[in-house]
């Protein structure tokens, strides 16, 4: 993760720490199935912040029988 001051990553660079999130969350995957294990992630943040192309680019290579995405709906401005 970058913080604001850092230089935003060159596209190959992206790709190549992708790529290396790709591989961790296939191996996830198979634990997950050989373990009979369920594991939740979320994904917080403001409209257009930009968790949709996220959620996309690191489940794009995962096994859609095993991993689902999911929108929840927004809570209630009444709720704390």
């Amino acid at each position: 993760m970058t913080n604001a001051s850092e230089a935003p990553m060159k596209r190959k660079e992206y790709e190549a720490a992708l790529r290396k999130l790709q591989v961790e969350l296939c191996a996830l995957q198979d634990w997950v199935k050989a373990a009979g294990q369920r594991v939740v992630v979320v994904f917080e943040g403001r409209d257009a912040a930009g968790k949709g192309g996220v959620i996309k680019a690191i489940t794009e290579r995962v096994s859609h029988r095993v991993f689902r995405v999911m929108a929840l709906t927004a809570r209630a401005s009444n709720m704390s």
